[in-house]
C-alpha cells in the first residue's frame, strides 16, 4: 500500500521574516535577510553581518520559566509547528493522532545551549546548569543525580 502525505501547514521562521506570509512576500520581493549583526557586539570580529531572525518574542508561545531552559532555535521551531497547526485547522484527536506528525527543518542550532552546558561542565557547578533541574535522573544515576 502506497503512503501519502498531505501538507496542510507551514510555518517560517528566519531572517527574512517571523511568519510565513511576511517570509513569502519578502522573498517574492527580494528581500535580503542579511544585514549587520544585532544580536551580539560583533565589532571585533572579521564578520560583521549575519542573517539573524529579529523581532522574535518566544513569550508568544512558550511560559517565561521554560524559555530559558531552550535553545533560540527551539523557540523558532515551536512558533514554527504552532503557525503550521493553526493554518492546518487541523483538530488533534485520539481518533487522528497516530497519523499527524509535524516535520522540522533547521539548518543548525543549540550552541548556545551546548556552550552553557558545556561550560557548566567544566566548572564543576551544575546548579548552573538550567537544565538541570528539568532532567529526570537516569536509572543508571545515584538518586538524586542527573546525567
Amino acid at each position: 500500500m502506497a503512503r501519502r502525505v498531505v501538507i496542510t501547514g507551514i510555518g517560517l521562521i528566519c531572517s527574512v521574516g517571523t511568519k510565513t506570509d511576511s517570509v513569502w512576500q519578502g522573498l517574492l520581493a527580494g528581500k535580503s535577510g542579511i544585514d549587520r549583526i544585532t544580536g551580539f557586539d560583533a565589532s571585533a570580529f572579521a564578520c560583521q553581518i549575519a542573517a539573524e531572525v529579529r523581532n522574535f518574542d518566544p513569550l508568544n508561545f512558550i511560559e517565561k520559566k521554560e524559555v530559558k531552559k531552550m535553545g533560540r532555535f527551539i523557540h523558532f521551531a515551536i512558533a514554527a509547528s504552532d503557525e503550521a497547526m493553526k493554518m492546518s485547522q487541523l483538530q488533534v484527536t485520539p481518533e487522528n493522532a497516530e497519523n499527524v506528525g509535524v516535520h522540522i527543518g533547521s539548518g543548525i542550532g543549540g550552541f548556545d545551549v551546548i556552550e552553557r552546558e558545556h561550560s557548566a561542565l567544566l566548572e564543576a557547578d551544575p546548579a548552573r546548569s538550567r537544565l538541570s533541574s528539568s532532567l529526570p535522573p537516569s536509572s543508571t544515576s545515584p538518586p538524586g543525580t542527573f546525567p
